[in-house]
């Protein structure tokens, strides 16, 4: 029905992190953003013309318009430039909480930026494929759906969990997805092309986490990361430079914080990579300094946090061991290390496919990219599986495959020949309601 050369299929891949989008049958996304947005409430705003004037003297001649959507009574800024430029009083957003959304006005300006100013299609167009969490409520893919039809008039949808594409893009049909994403780490057995919820597993600590334990413990360390917009380098003489401090006293906290994260998770993805044993204080007490140019010129030393922060994935109490983390103890307390996590899951599927579930476990999104948690989380299941189970770990050595496999995985699926009799198409979404979501995409 939608097959051919003709009409492509949209993947939309919407993660706590990153939104990641393109054509069905191509190998990557063809846009990668934040999933994030600035938001300046018009409320609190005396002269909108003042406003307009600031960010336009910030963005330095940019054309940031088209990045700009007004939701209600407040402004939205969507995508990565928008975004890197500094305006006062706003707020940085995320519409996704626990895995699942809970602000769809953003989510929405996230779609219109994906299909208007990264793609630029018209979606009325373009059968759409959109990843979700493997917990997703009715309630969440209803909503989604009449988004979709209502407002983008949509010809089809398909709404497919992010294991079951993971799984996908790997030519398994049974395997153990570990997903390490930006906000939570997710284990999802999948059999057969489809996920087992009773055995599904999530954790809160994800990238974002690792990445605010590694600021919290260089500022314990007298290390302050300088936000790209609060100084410029001044040149002294030719190729020394001097950076500059520049205040801006209406920058609010979330957007400070925002620009440090994006400076700290650089740091975190050159430097940090996980130990082959559980992190020990005193045994790397003494390992040599690894340095890191900073975006002021600042050159920092980096020592035992390149194997702690990567850690706290397979010991989260770890994290409270750090100043500034001590009041997490609710959020690790209940939380289970990677292995355990992964046993667990395990566990709660029938004996029957435990066997493969353990020959094939497969470890994907952004975090996984960290140099030897691979080998890390194979070492410790072989301990702590049962013996008769042969353990291997399975992920791609190109990362760009494992950030973006859910995304792959998706442009495989929308593009076969034999899927598109699948899709949840506008006349039965007209026929039968939302409600019919469930049964077409199970």
């Amino acid at each position: 029905m939608y097959g051919g050369d003709e009409v492509s299929a949209i993947v939309i891949d919407l993660g706590s992190h990153t939104c990641k989008a393109g054509y069905a049958g191509e190998d990557a996304p063809k846009a990668v953003f934040p999933s994030v947005v600035g938001s300046i409430d018009q409320m609190e705003i005396e002269d909108p013309a003042s406003v307009e004037k600031n960010a336009s003297a910030d963005s330095k001649s940019v054309n940031v318009k088209d990045s700009e959507k007004v939701k209600g009574n407040r402004k939205l800024y969507v995508g990565s430039q928008a975004l890197g430029f500094r305006r006062d009083n706003m707020e940085v957003l995320s519409p996704i909480k626990d895995g699942v959304v809970v602000d769809w006005d953003i989510v929405d300006s996230i779609w219109d930026h994906t299909f208007r100013e990264c793609l630029l299609v018209d979606p009325k167009e373009h059968p759409m494929l959109l990843a979700e969490p493997s917990f997703n409520t009715q309630q969440q893919r209803e909503r989604t759906a009449e988004l979709m039809f209502e407002k983008y008039n949509a010809p089809a949808l398909f709404l497919a969990k992010n294991a079951v594409l993971t799984s996908f893009a790997s030519g398994r049909p049974t395997s153990l997805v570990v997903d390490c994403g930006g906000g939570s780490t997710t284990v999802a057995p999948v059999h057969d092309g489809y996920v087992l919820q009773k055995a599904v597993l999530s954790s809160p600590i994800g990238g974002e986490f690792l990445t605010d334990c590694l600021l919290k413990s260089l500022e314990s360390k007298g290390i302050t990361i300088k936000p790209r917009y609060s100084f410029r380098r001044k040149e002294n003489r030719p190729g020394e430079f001097q950076a500059v401090d520049i205040d801006f006293p209406n920058t609010t906290e979330s957007y400070k914080l925002y620009s440090q994260r994006v400076i700290a998770s650089d740091i975190k993805e050159c430097v940090c990579r996980a130990p082959d044993t559980p992190y020990d204080e005193k045994a790397y007490s003494n390992i040599p300094m690894t340095p890191y140019e900073l975006p002021d010129g600042q050159t920092i030393e980096i020592g035992a946090d390149r194997f702690k922060m990567p850690d706290i994935l397979f010991n989260p109490s770890l994290a409270q061991t750090i100043p500034g983390m001590e009041n997490i103890g609710e959020i690790t307390s209940n939380v289970r290390g990677l292995p355990q996590m992964v046993i667990e899951s395990i566990n709660k599927c029938d004996v029957d496919i435990r066997r493969e579930l353990f020959s094939s476990i497969l470890l994907a999104g952004g975090t996984a990219s960290m140099q030897q948690l691979k080998e890390r989380l194979e070492k410790d299941l072989l301990e702590e599986s049962p013996q008769a189970a042969r353990v291997k770990v399975l992920a791609s050595g190109n990362t760009t495959e494992r950030r973006f496999s859910v995304w792959i995985g998706g442009s495989i699926l929308a593009s076969l020949g034999s899927f598109q009799q699948m899709w949840f198409s506008k006349a039965e979404y007209e026929e039968h309601g939302a409600s019919y979501v469930q049964r077409k995409c199970p």
